[in-house]
């Protein structure tokens, strides 16, 4: 017992990560070598996780989950690496993502940039590998983000496709991203998209100026109880809404920003025509 080292989950998330490893692990009174045997991982690599000396991958998460019997629960490793891994930028969203799978009507508005859903691997590998270069992630991290987006994408819109209705800003298809044969296939992905079962997809025009209601991201989610939910995020922080008053504000605005955008007919027609602009 003397060789057991003290964990400080105050140390940080990745010292509360590993502290609820081995804490989880023991109350099932496994040890390291028992929990070694469950998830194909060495007793070494599980000790450097639980004392942070070596940080946690999506993989390893789930594999966690399987493990221990909370895959798909409010209680899943695979949400807490996911934390761990956006850490404040993007608070509340792991829980938002939870719902999101769940969600019988999905509702999204983004600036900028194609969201998440819709975007290609070779899009989202672009952006992620442009926070490399920036230095504000390394490459294994930009590696995970991406599987994390597959993974969500797959979840979303594989067999049980939502209701889903998408509102860009005319910016996300005039911003090149990755280069012409990247934002080519995007813009192409775009398309397809707009064309399946149970989708909308309209621009919001430059045009629209001061009318458009919305300034940054916008997530809302009608669940199969037809209670709904909103996620919204800036640069430094996300914030998810149940509250009926907060939800209703952002879905009425959300119902005026389509509105005021192009009708899928005409948004369809724009993004046809940016695409002549690549190869």
């Amino acid at each position: 017992m003397s060789n057991i080292k003290t964990l400080h989950p105050e140390n940080g998330p990745a010292a509360a990560y590993g502290a609820r490893v081995r804490s989880t692990r023991e109350e099932r009174g496994w040890t390291q070598e028992d929990l070694a045997d469950r998830t194909g991982y060495s007793s070494k690599h599980i000790s450097a996780v639980e004392t942070s000396r070596r940080s946690s991958t999506l993989r390893f998460s789930q594999v966690l989950d399987v493990a221990f019997g909370l895959t798909g629960s409010d209680d899943a490793f695979e949400r807490e690496w996911m934390k761990l891994r956006h850490g404040v930028l993007l608070e509340g969203f792991p829980e938002y993502v939870h719902h999101e799978r769940r969600a019988v009507e999905v509702r999204l508005f983004e600036i900028g940039i194609v969201p998440g859903l819709l975007q290609t691997p070779e899009y989202a590998h672009a952006m992620a590998y442009g926070d490399v270069r920036r230095n504000s992630i390394t490459s294994a991290q930009a590696d995970e983000r991406c599987a994390v987006l597959a993974k969500r994408q797959a979840e979303v819109l594989g067999d049980r496709t939502p209701v889903t209705h998408v509102v860009i800003d005319e910016s996300c298809i005039r911003r090149p991203v990755g280069g012409p044969s990247v934002m080519g296939a995007q813009l192409d992905r775009l398309l397809e998209f707009a064309e399946l079962p149970h989708t909308t997809l309209q621009v919001a025009p430059y045009a629209i100026g001061e009318r458009r209601p919305f300034n940054l991201p916008v997530h809302v989610l009608t669940l199969a109880d037809r209670s709904m939910l909103s996620y919204t995020e800036s640069y430094t922080q996300g914030h998810l809404a149940r509250e009926t008053t907060t939800v209703t504000a952002i879905l009425t605005a959300y119902y005026q920003l389509q509105a005021e955008s192009l009708s899928q007919a005409d948004s369809m027609a724009m993004i046809r025509e940016v695409r002549k602009a690549y190869p």
